[in-house]
């Protein structure tokens, strides 16, 4: 009987009103708000930075003032003529590089003597 009377009194919190509902609903409108208005801004953002860059005048590509420059330079000098390379046969150029190479090899053990 006791325990009857005790439960009359005690109210468990199922039965109490929850204010956190209305608390939780009001912060997700309020991030909603906040999202909305970051999105807006960066749109406007956006916008902005694009129409700046459509309004000036294109920027000429370096690329192509250099080919001009070279093309340039080039009709300057006229045709540079290369120097034929000497008619040798290929027994005469390897001799030409072997003294070369007796030469150099001369030098170096002159060096290391002195």
């Amino acid at each position: 009987m006791a325990r009857q009377e005790a439960r009359g009194w005690y109210q468990p919190s199922l039965w109490q009103p929850r204010y956190h509902r209305p608390v939780r609903k009001l912060i997700k409108i309020a991030l909603i708000a906040v999202g909305i208005r970051a999105l807006l801004r960066w749109r406007k953002s956006r916008q902005a930075t694009e129409s700046a860059t459509t309004s000036t005048a294109p920027v000429p590509d370096p690329a192509d003032e250099l080919r001009r420059k070279l093309a340039d330079s080039r009709d300057d000098d006229g045709p540079a003529e290369t120097p034929a390379p000497p008619e040798a046969s290929v027994a005469e150029r390897r001799t030409e590089v072997h003294e070369q190479g007796r030469a150099a090899l001369d030098v170096m053990k002159s060096s290391d003597e002195a």
